[in-house]
């Protein structure tokens, strides 16, 4: 990160203001600095920044217009928009620490670039700012760090993040932990201790399908569980995807990155958490022993399902995860998931839809999400969409009719042992269009709003 500990003579101060707050910083400054604010045309728009210099040249202060004190992004277009200095940059304004760590955090963000795959390294050199006062280093650190390896993990392609390279991530991440454990179910293994769906869906892959299984914490604490799906490509398997609606594909596997990030936020801040995280890694791939359309598979919970279209396969990995969560009763169950199209068609790329069985967690979590500035949208559980996917001859079909986030959902929730409080997070992962802060590609959404619940429902009380 790029970050300094302390202010010295030679940092030169960010000044943010609001626009109203700029029209009266301006009326009182003297005539050299009202001229040049008049000469440039300067429009005091959110994120429009000023570069001033003294009479040697030299940067004396950078004027920012903020949309509000509290925006997590405001700083986010700074680190390399402005000149670097020796001094680094200080925020020249009292903060509250909430207002210090989204300063703090969105600055950070700012910063981040993916040029792994780039002959010339493309990162530029960004600006460094002091810490501001009152900022909790360790929570900022924690959640950029998440949000990095969230992103890192999203954009890597697939020939370089198969199910395997996931499960590798896994291990890594529960290595740089203590006490945290992670172990392998694979291939022909999963038939075995009774993976059945998670086995169809990869098996068809020269990469092994495999369920990774992350604990960490004490056994007598809460128990936080967390899936993640972990498609690490999808060609939609003998309901082949046309090529334009392949080529994001490899972020299939985003569930999983938001999982294992949300882990590193947990572990990371010591909850007292008895923390599990559950990730079926496969590719649904094209092969002479792939599954089909029309056939009839067992899962887990013993619920038989018939194969409506081999391209909502993410639905059937997951069964299997949720229903080995459910069997330990966990306080919490949030599954990530980039599962439906339907999702993007009513909410767009920003907002993940939120389905969950327990009210009091959808209220809770719409707080998270609003204080952390991590937003997503409820959607219902609408229960007569149940029918849309009856089947003839199995238990249920994988696909139903109208509302496919909806029934994806209640797909989902039949996995899903009763009284246990679950969270069913429908993500895109992905950003489409640049923005301060938040460059085209893998994205974390929704994570730091769960990780604000978690804290809150089983953190330390202060």
């Amino acid at each position: 990160m790029t970050f300094q500990k302390k202010q010295t003579k030679n940092s030169t101060p960010i000044i943010p203001m609001t626009a109203t707050e700029f029209t009266k910083w301006q009326k009182k400054q003297d005539k050299r600095t009202q001229n040049w604010f008049k000469n440039t045309d300067f429009q005091s728009t959110t994120g429009t920044t000023a570069v001033l210099t003294d009479q040697d040249g030299a940067v004396s202060k950078v004027i920012l217009i903020v949309k509000s004190h509290d925006d997590l992004y405001a700083y986010s277009g700074l680190p390399n928009s402005i000149p670097k200095n020796t001094g680094g940059y200080f925020i020249d304004k009292k903060l509250n620490e909430e207002q210090a760590n989204n300063a703090a955090m969105g600055w950070a963000l700012g910063t981040y670039s993916f040029d792994k795959y780039k002959s010339k390294s493309t990162k530029a050199s960004p600006a460094k700012l002091v810490w501001p006062k009152k900022a909790n280093k360790v929570f900022v650190e924690s959640a950029v760090a998440a949000t990095f390896m969230v992103r890192d993990l999203v954009n890597t392609p697939t020939n370089d993040m198969g199910p395997e390279d996931l499960a590798k991530a896994a291990q890594k991440l529960a290595k740089d932990f203590n006490k945290a454990s992670c172990t392998l179910i694979k291939g022909k293994d999963l038939l075995k201790k009774n993976f059945p769906a998670i086995h169809a869906v990869g098996r068809a892959s020269e990469s092994e399908p495999r369920l990774i299984d992350l604990k960490w914490g004490k056994k007598t604490d809460p128990k936080v569980t967390i899936v993640g799906k972990g498609v690490c490509f999808d060609t939609g398997g003998l309901n082949l995807k046309p090529g334009g609606s392949m080529l994001l594909m490899k972020k299939d596997m985003g569930g999983a990155a938001h999982a294992l990030g949300l882990a590193h936020m947990i572990m990371a801040a010591n909850l007292p958490v008895r923390l599990r995280v559950l990730i079926p890694a496969v590719e649904n791939s094209v092969n002479d022993n792939a599954y089909r359309p029309g056939d009839i598979i067992e899962t887990r919970k013993g619920i038989s399902v018939e194969i409506g279209n081999t391209d909502a396969e993410g639905r059937l990995v997951l069964a299997d995860a949720l229903a080995l969560a459910s069997e330990e009763k966990p306080d919490l169950l949030l599954d990530f998931a980039t599962l439906t199209g339907a999702a993007r068609a009513a909410l767009g790329p920003d907002l993940p839809a939120m389905f969950t069985n327990d009210d009091k967690v959808a209220k809770d979590l719409e707080k998270s999400a609003g204080k952390t500035q991590d937003p997503l949208w409820r959607m219902p559980l609408w229960k007569s969409y149940l029918s849309e996917m009856d089947s003839q001859f199995a238990d249920t079909n994988n696909v139903g009719g109208q509302a496919g986030a909806i029934t994806a959902a209640l797909f989902l929730e039949r996995f899903v042992e009763e009284n246990i409080p679950w969270v069913h997070l429908d993500t895109l992962a992905w950003n489409p269009k640049p923005k301060p802060g938040k460059p085209v590609g893998g994205e974390a959404i929704g994570m730091r709003a769960s990780y604000d619940l978690i804290k809150k429902r089983f953190g330390p009380k202060k």
